[in-house]
């Protein structure tokens, strides 16, 4: 992950390099608004900007400004000593993503540039595994030619699984992906959506394995 830290006070600017960096991330670092308007102007993939406002030069509600006026979608998290409303509300409107107000906790940092990571990475549009396709966009699913009828629920317990294949999931992962509004479904019910998802897709060259204790796994069928 490539990420652009704009952030004039030395020492504070040095720790979240190093603890950016920590976590995997790429971090490029500046000290002012005027140079991080420059670079956000050349070619080159930046996943998440990370910038303060009170910066010298162009102070950092311009430097947005200038970033959504030439139709930039770079997700970007706002750095702030000013608690006031009115800050915060004018840095969204600009279009800002997220703030977070000085003095704040690193790891609530790397989680918030995380999540904007995530939230503006490309969606693919198909999912595929041996012969299953998702289309995502037509909500259809298919098996070579063939169109499975899946739920509302087996549809999203079967989509999660394919966005995380080859990995092992547990029951209450799943609840949390597909339910996020806290909707009542138990783990049993979760049993149940899998065995459902099995009998639909016995031909379509895959398996989701129960892994005892820990959940499931989907993963092709060799051969």
């Amino acid at each position: 992950m490539h990420v652009i830290l704009v952030e004039d006070d030395v020492v504070l600017a040095d720790g979240l390099v190093r603890v950016l960096g920590g976590h995997g991330m790429k971090v490029e670092l500046l000290q002012n608004g005027s140079e991080a308007d420059a670079v956000l102007q050349r070619p080159g993939q930046v996943d998440v900007l990370v910038l303060d406002i009170g910066l010298p030069g162009l102070d950092g509600f311009e430097v947005v400004r200038r970033l959504r006026a030439r139709g930039s979608q770079l997700p970007v998290l706002l750095l702030t000593a000013r608690d006031a409303v009115e800050d915060r509300v004018r840095g969204l409107e600009l279009g800002a993503d997220d703030y977070l107000v000085k003095p704040f906790a690193t790891p609530e940092l790397v989680a918030r540039v995380r999540a904007l990571a995530r939230r503006h990475a490309p969606k693919p549009s198909v999912l595929q595994m041996g012969a299953l396709v998702l289309d995502l966009g037509a909500k259809r699913a298919r098996v070579r030619d063939n169109v499975i009828d899946l739920s509302v629920r087996e549809w999203a317990v079967l989509e999660y699984l394919l966005q995380h294949s080859s990995r092992v999931v547990s029951k209450q992962q799943i609840i949390d992906a597909i339910l996020p509004w806290g909707e009542d479904v138990t783990p049993n019910a979760v049993e149940v959506y899998v065995s459902r998802i099995r009998q639909k897709t016995l031909d379509a060259g895959i398996s989701i394995r129960t892994i005892r204790g820990f959940g499931y796994m989907l993963e092709p069928v060799n051969g």
